[in-house]
């Protein structure tokens, strides 16, 4: 059996999601306006996301698996949190020092695939050190290591203009100077949280009895079978995922748009109305992910007591209503009460799924399936950007308004489709093995 940890002990081993979650704010955030102060067209900055997805798609089965297999000094995840971490940080600094639109999609891509090889060992980490009863302890104190994390990743812009840094300083490649020095925080605090975890927290090696073989016998087998062998769990919340990571994956690209057109009555990005949009972005970003924050952490108890299911279906309702009420508030005050639900939606996107998943799938093949999980992830996401231009065009209208609206109805969808999924008992299914999991793992 794994020994309980402490509370202490659990926000150690989480500290390094704060820098991975630093880096993705900065993305969310930062990314449409950067596409758009570099020349792109609206209707094409879903294509330009896609680094994200298909990086993710890729990566982290891949990661997932070589993770489960490595058998290092260092232990099997932390290899990959340092790797990651490096790589991720010089590419936060590249950023916002782009040429032109492609160099920018580019070292998204690079950026992307470094998140991704940090994201999912990390995911597995906790499966690895916690028994099933610390397992909303565990995941929810990543939940809210995102929420803080990209709190200031939203924030910081509008903080250096707080602390003196003019908002209408502009760079050669029409950047602004605020946007270039928030890049390079990040990249220090990227780097600076992985090696907090690094250096407070001892990985637990697995019993000989319960490693996979050697990473050099079957690793596109292994992930093949593991798939073929999903927990029920698992494959029911895949309507779920579609819906809910769709709606975030367009909301972050259009929002920054629908303010600018709902708030300051502009879509030209060249003015300071559309800058003072993505500073406005920023901040209620940044107070949605401060809920994110403090939701994740009260709502532990409540997931212990109502299961991860029930929750997770509340928050995934308050953030649609929210979302759908966005385009319809002409008063920066009134947008935070939308982002209360929005933030809520956030917090538990990051961590009651993933409490769930844990407790159905075995020790041996945590790292695998967490990387198979985001398939889940991903997949939505490219469905979204290849059809969100017709959608955009289309049924959209070419309004950005109608876009964050699309978004809040299609987690409605995600809310009502929990209903299909079937709730694994909280017992320590990851510590079993793979012909033993928990009852109805593998239906």
């Amino acid at each position: 059996m794994k020994r309980r940890l402490s509370l202490w002990q659990i926000i150690n081993m989480n500290v390094g999601f704060f820098g991975i979650q630093f880096s993705f704010g900065l993305q969310q955030s930062n990314m449409s306006p950067i596409y758009k102060y570099l020349g792109a067209h609206a209707s094409t900055l879903p294509l330009l996301w896609l680094a994200g997805p298909v990086t993710g798609l890729i990566v982290q089965p891949v990661i997932g698996n070589i993770s489960d297999r490595t058998t290092s000094r260092l232990g099997r995840r932390t290899p990959f949190f340092l790797a990651g971490a490096l790589i991720c940080s010089v590419s936060l600094l590249a950023m916002p020092l782009s040429a032109s639109l492609w160099m920018a999609a580019g070292l998204l891509w690079i950026l992307d695939a470094a998140n991704n090889v940090t994201m999912e060992p990390y995911r597995a980490f906790v499966s690895d050190l916690l028994p099933a009863d610390q397992y909303a302890s565990g995941f929810l104190a990543q939940s809210a290591f995102t929420g803080l994390g990209q709190t200031l990743a939203y924030l910081t812009p509008s903080l250096l203009v707080w602390l003196g840094m003019s908002d209408n300083a502009i760079a050669g490649n029409h950047i602004p100077e605020v946007t270039r020095a928030a890049f390079f925080i990040g990249a220090l605090c990227s780097l600076a949280s992985i090696l907090w975890t690094v250096f407070s927290t001892r990985e637990v090696p697995l019993a000989p009895s319960a490693r996979p073989p050697g990473a050099a016998s079957g690793l596109w087998r292994e992930i093949l079978q593991a798939v073929l062998e999903m927990p029920r769990p698992m494959r029911q919340m895949a309507w779920m995922s579609l819906f809910q990571w769709y709606a975030l994956f367009c909301y972050w690209q259009y929002i920054v748009l629908c303010l600018a057109q709902s708030i300051y009555g502009t879509t030209a990005q060249g003015t300071p109305a559309f800058r003072n949009a993505v500073l406005l972005n920023g901040q209620i970003g940044g107070f949605y992910n401060a809920v994110a924050f403090v939701a994740a952490l009260a709502t532990i108890p409540l997931t212990r007591r109502f299961g991860p299911r029930l929750m997770h279906a509340i928050a995934l309702a308050c953030g649609g209503l929210g979302m759908i009420a966005i385009p319809y508030l002409r008063s920066e005050g009134w947008l935070l009460l939308p982002m209360v639900g929005v933030g809520m939606t956030w917090a538990s996107m990051m961590g009651n799924p993933y409490v769930i998943l844990a407790r159905a799938v075995p020790a041996r093949r945590v790292g695998v399936y967490m990387g198979i999980f985001n398939t889940f992830i991903v997949i939505p996401m490219i469905i979204e950007i290849l059809t969100m231009p017709l959608l955009y065009n289309g049924l959209l209208r070419g309004n950005s308004e109608n876009a964050i609206i699309f978004s809040g109805i299609l987690l409605l969808l995600a809310a009502a489709s929990m209903r299909l999924v079937s709730e694994p008992a909280a017992s320590d299914a990851a510590g079993l093995p793979d012909t033993a999991a928990a009852p109805g793992a593998h239906g």
